[in-house]
Order: structure tokens, then sequence, then C-alpha cells
């Protein structure tokens, strides 16, 4: 078996040099938005986020003393 793996090893391609990799560059857009989002969609998703997040560890905070019951 290790002899198989030796010959892989040795008759691996070299690899490609990754200076393509540097040349890469953000496309930077200068154009305005396509739709422009009201301050009424923006409030709401603040809102939706803050519950999703804030939501569950204010739950466990209101009712640690039932979590710290030994039933």
């Amino acid at each position: 078996m290790s002899g198989i793996l030796r010959g892989t090893l040795k008759f691996r391609l070299p690899m490609a040099p990754r200076s393509h990799a540097l040349n890469q560059r953000t496309k930077i857009s200068s154009k305005p938005p396509k739709h422009q989002v009201s301050a009424a969609e923006n409030i709401f998703v603040m809102a939706v986020f803050g519950l999703t997040i804030l939501g569950p560890s204010g739950w466990i905070l209101a009712n640690v003393k039932n979590y710290q019951k030994r039933d």
C-alpha cells in the first residue's frame, strides 16, 4: 500500500501559481439603488431583528426564578 502512495506522490503535477488570485478586485457600483427602502420598511426590519435576537434572552431573564427551581 505504501508503494502505491509513493508512486502517486512522485507523479503529482506541480501547483499552478496563485498570482491570479491577487489581481482580483471588488467591483464598486456607483449607481443609485433600484428600489428605495422606506423608513417604515427599515423600522419593521430592525424591529423583527431585535425581537428575534433579544426576545429569547429576555424570556429567559424574565423567567430565571422558574429555571432555578429544582423539581
